[in-house]
């Protein structure tokens, strides 16, 4: 089944050549593009993260084949929620989920169930696609879902996804779709994401999830950028680069209450 947007003209423009346009000028930064095998990028409105976003995706090489991981704010539908047939559509065209990858993913990563409810209305996944689409035209993609899982449930996951994906006979990218703090004020949100990209950027899926949970850090993708780390890691993940933090205050001039955006690249 397609699954039709739900946040354009939202979250991003609606109308193609307005996407495109806005798309363009994110992913125009002059950089040379790097093999990664993971990335975390933010899934807030373009208008306050998509300079982050679209910075972060010039700067990977985008394979024809991606894993989009983002949270479930919905609460809807199973744990790990794969979306495993036909296509999703934005106002610049259809891209096909890669139904193989996602039979291997089901089939091999326990506690995975293949779900379209989950997306339905989930913004954090369809965001992202928009860029991919600009980059890789050819791109397919594996959506998944991720609500509330053990941290024993998530380093699984991901063991198992990086393991899929070592015997995958194609390259694969992982996109980590998060926020980071949110509705604090701009120097409180930044110490504290300080505190979560460290175990990032030191690649310790571990340690940020505790990071998060025992400083009440409000980062809503923690979950799904766990897996990833602990995926690539099982690839033989060996850095991690922070391409650029900033948050809303940057775009409104207030710093009073804000939300915070980052990305990063894992090589």
């Amino acid at each position: 089944m397609n699954r039709m947007p739900a946040v354009a003209g939202q979250f991003y423009p609606g109308k193609p050549a307005d996407l495109l346009r806005e798309v363009e000028n994110y992913t125009a930064v002059p950089a040379e593009r790097t093999a990664a095998l993971g990335v975390v990028v933010p899934h807030a409105g373009y208008l306050y993260s998509g300079a982050i976003a679209g910075k972060t995706f010039a700067r990977v090489h985008i394979p024809r084949k991606v894993i989009i991981l983002g949270p479930n704010h919905h609460g809807v539908g199973p744990a790990a929620s794969v979306y495993a047939a036909g296509a999703w559509q934005t106002p610049l065209g259809m891209m096909p989920i890669d139904a193989p990858l996602a039979g291997a993913i089901l089939a091999k990563c326990p506690g995975t169930t293949a779900d379209m409810s989950a997306h339905r209305l989930e913004h954090s996944l369809e965001v992202q696609v928009p860029f991919l689409q600009v980059l890789t035209p050819e791109c397919s993609i594996v959506p998944i879902c991720l609500g509330r899982l053990a941290l024993t449930e998530l380093l699984l996951l991901g063991e198992h996804l990086g393991r899929v994906l070592t015997q995958f006979p194609e390259e694969v990218l992982i996109v980590a779709s998060s926020d980071m703090t949110h509705y604090e004020a701009g120097a409180v949100a930044r110490e504290k994401d300080q505190r979560a990209l460290k175990c990032i950027l030191d690649l310790d899926p571990e340690g940020l999830y505790r990071t998060v949970r025992d400083g009440r850090i409000s980062m809503c993708g923690v979950i799904p950028v766990v897996v990833m780390l602990a995926a690539t890691l099982q690839k033989g993940a060996r850095s991690a680069t922070l391409v650029h933090y900033g948050n809303s205050g940057d775009i409104t001039g207030d710093q009073s209450e804000v939300v915070g955006y980052a990305g990063v690249i894992v090589v």
